[in-house]
């Protein structure tokens, strides 16, 4: 029913959300002229996220910088498309302890200037990217990829 406490209180639960995943973290980020951001694209710890000039951010794109250390800085002219996944910081993987009770490591991750970065590509922590490179759509990078490369796959090579 559409007078349902639930129902009624969706659209409140919605701003919220928007407002700590998109509209806050961008007010602290750095960004470029002319750059363009999707309204769905959400973001953290934007005090650590540095976009370059004519940079587009597609849309459901995250860009997760790491709560203390961890940077994210993407060159000019750069494009990432729908649901790009980058993150700079990586849970630890020891056995014995739950995953989301052991210390995260935050790595930079810097994508040089014009690059593409293709949909549903996931980049993570301590990843440089270098400029003019292509990332396949789908893919997983886990290395380095050099300038002007082309880089596909899940790792991605």
């Amino acid at each position: 029913s559409l007078l349902h406490p639930r129902v009624l209180l969706h659209p409140f639960r919605m701003l919220h959300y928007w407002g700590y995943s998109h509209v806050l973290p961008r007010l602290e980020m750095t960004v470029g002229r002319d750059t363009r951001i999707a309204p769905t694209a959400s973001f953290r710890n934007g005090a650590r996220i540095t976009l370059g000039d004519q940079v587009q951010v597609g849309e459901y794109t995250s860009l997760w910088a790491g709560r203390s250390s961890g940077r994210i800085v993407i060159g000019d002219r750069t494009t990432l498309g729908p649901s790009v996944y980058v993150t700079a910081a990586d849970y630890g993987l020891a056995g014995g302890a739950r995953i989301t009770d052991q210390e995260m490591t935050e790595r930079d991750v810097i994508i040089g200037a014009d690059c593409w970065i293709g949909t549903r590509a996931v980049i993570t922590a301590g990843i440089t990217i270098g400029d003019g490179a292509v990332i396949g759509a789908g893919a997983v990078v886990t290395r380095d990829v050099p300038a002007g490369a082309i880089a596909a796959g899940v790792p991605a090579r």
